[in-house]
């Protein structure tokens, strides 16, 4: 039933162009497909497709929507800060950050927001995790 179905991300934005000049300044990403009358930007993130739409709503979730793995978390807070991004910290019952970043468990992860207000988490996991997205990765694009 399911053999040929895919996924994607999607993250509200009400600014569209805002979006976008923060998606190509700060992460480096440009769409690989813009839709300019539904008013919708496409990109492709470690072979993810994220949809960025207009919306009203935008940066209204209190929570996470957005996780992306790392192999080297220091680094790239490093270049994010470089690009303006100032990460969340956090004080809450089993989440405790320092200068943005919590350990959790063999994890390291940091909370960022985009232009929008959408939460972003970038974590460092264990080899274990980041082999087991690895082959995810791989048998999606039918190569597993």
């Amino acid at each position: 039933m399911f053999e040929k179905m895919m996924c994607t991300a999607v993250l509200a934005a009400s600014d569209i162009s805002r979006a976008k000049t923060w998606w190509h300044d700060v992460l480096g990403k440009d769409p690989v497909y813009e839709d300019t009358e539904g008013e919708a930007l496409f990109y492709d993130i470690g072979g993810t497709g994220i949809m960025v739409y207009r919306s009203d709503y935008a940066g209204t979730a209190k929570n996470t929507v957005l996780n992306l793995m790392t192999d080297d978390l220091d680094r790239d807070m490093t270049a994010l800060r470089t690009h303006g991004v100032v990460f969340h910290d956090y004080d809450l019952p089993g989440l405790k950050t320092d200068h943005g970043v919590a350990e959790i468990g063999d994890e390291r992860s940091a909370w960022f927001s985009d232009s929008e207000g959408n939460i972003f988490a970038i974590g460092q996991v264990s080899p274990q995790m980041m082999e087991m997205a690895m082959k995810m990765r791989s048998a999606a694009a039918g190569m597993g």
